[in-house]
């Protein structure tokens, strides 16, 4: 897959919607990862959990259907599903630190091609640290997406041959969504580029130190 220009956060979190196996269990972190949550319909079969205690997590509410009272993680109203379960928060953490999530999908400042990822603090001095549930999301979890722009505002990649920014989980990370591509981790430090969005191959490469392998099939 190929494209002319770069994709929007609302095609990436469509991409993301369509590549979770039915039947997961999915917790959406704050930022781009919420968006994904207006593109799981009925026929997805995936049941979101949020960290401060919901199961059965809909799509952003809308007008009328605004609760305030009815919000995810990062205070955004929310609709519910059939059968949605609400509970105290410390279960929600348990269902998180228990291993019971198919697949989180958290955003991040730097991702490693190994799978290390960064997402709570970039070593500033001046930054805000900000550690919510990622650190139970990126163990907790079966499987880690991570969904993010692919360079800074300078022009620097975020996928990088080694983190530099303090960690929140070490080799957790499986498959990365970004405005420009789509890419497979692995332990090896190996990435596989799914697709492309606005870059060739030759770009892509000429930007970064990192092994990647042409899996776009163009």
């Amino acid at each position: 897959m190929l494209r002319s220009e770069k994709v929007d956060r609302n095609t990436l979190a469509n991409f993301v919607a369509d590549d979770i196996e039915a039947g997961s269990f999915v917790n959406l972190g704050i930022g781009q990862p919420t968006l994904v949550s207006n593109y799981l319909t009925a026929e997805h079969d995936v049941t979101l959990h949020t960290e401060n205690g919901m199961l059965g997590m809909g799509r952003a509410a809308e007008e009328d259907e605004i609760d305030v009272d009815l919000i995810n993680a990062g205070k955004i109203p929310v609709t519910e599903t059939p059968g949605t379960a609400f509970f105290h928060q410390a279960d929600s953490f348990a269902i998180m630190r228990g291993g019971h999530l198919d697949v989180c999908v958290l955003g991040a400042f730097q991702v490693s091609a190994t799978g290390d990822l960064c997402n709570w603090h970039t070593g500033a001095e001046d930054a805000i640290p900000a550690v919510g549930g990622a650190m139970d999301l990126a163990i907790g979890a079966k499987q880690v997406y991570v969904m993010m722009n692919l360079f800074t505002r300078d022009g620097d990649i975020k996928l990088v041959p080694e983190a530099t920014y303090p960690l929140t989980g070490v080799g957790c990370v499986s498959r990365l969504y970004t405005d420009h591509g789509i890419f497979e981790l692995s332990d090896s430090g190996t990435v596989k580029v799914q697709a492309l969005f606005g870059l060739s191959f030759d770009e892509l490469q000429s930007k970064s130190e990192i092994e990647f392998i042409d899996a776009t099939g163009n």
